[in-house]
């Protein structure tokens, strides 16, 4: 599909290879890998594809790679963490990072969270901005679901609250707002002492599932700080 891969490559900015095949076929392609490879199988063929052709990888290939691993995660281990993080840093998108974090990195971190945090805790420092983005987005599930380590998350967006990478910042928020859904007061608690600095960006996701009059207050107070006096 020549017409979809330009137009794809383009909105990605990506200087990857594109063949233009929709993320629906992705996921049934990964959904129709056998359910019998071992762990070893899983994670030699998620490498493969990601890998290869070195001289042009392929997005579609990691993209496939990516959702392999989200759809076997049961059987990966920590000791998979160091492929993990180097997807994670050449990935250079969202496209492939938004799997990798919440659908990989979130299931193993919640079985093995000993194992799993000291790497959450460098990479919310990393100079990386996917790594940083990552470390927020692995508790995005948990935390959706009314579950997963508040503390731990709100630590991490405090830390990266005037963070200038967009894609940071939008992490946060989309944190904030999915958690807000099911415990508003434990959101707005974490976010109004914090407006003055909040980017605008964050902010705009985070106070979505308030109400009018809550959502319409901060947001106007947000406002006031770039008024001229």
């Amino acid at each position: 599909m020549p017409g979809r891969a330009a137009k794809e490559k383009a909105y990605l900015k990506s200087n990857l290879e594109h063949y233009g095949v929709p993320v629906p076929a992705i996921r049934r392609i990964a959904k129709g890998c056998p359910a019998g490879l071992s762990r070893d199988e899983l994670v030699d063929l998620a490498a493969t594809l990601w890998d290869e052709p070195r001289q042009a990888p392929v997005h579609e290939r990691r993209a496939l790679a990516a959702t392999l691993l989200a759809t076997r995660v049961d059987v990966l281990e920590p000791s998979d963490l160091p492929l993990i993080e180097r997807l994670l840093r050449e990935a250079r998108t969202w496209a492939l990072v938004d799997t990798l974090a919440p659908s990989v990195v979130g299931p193993l971190s919640e079985r093995h969270p000993a194992d799993v945090e000291p790497w959450l805790d460098r990479w919310v420092v990393d100079e990386d901005v996917w790594l940083r983005r990552s470390a927020l987005l692995t508790h995005l599930v948990p935390l959706r679901q009314g579950q997963g380590d508040w503390a731990r998350f709100s630590r991490y967006a405090d830390t990266l609250l005037a963070d200038r990478e967009f894609f940071v910042r939008k992490a946060i928020g989309w944190v904030l707002r999915d958690t807000g859904r099911r415990r508003p007061d434990l959101v707005l608690a974490w976010v109004e002492p914090r407006v003055p600095r909040m980017a605008a960006v964050t902010l705009r996701e985070a106070v979505k599932p308030f109400d009018a009059p809550t959502r319409d207050r901060l947001l106007a107070a947000s406002r006031s700080r770039h008024r001229p006096r």
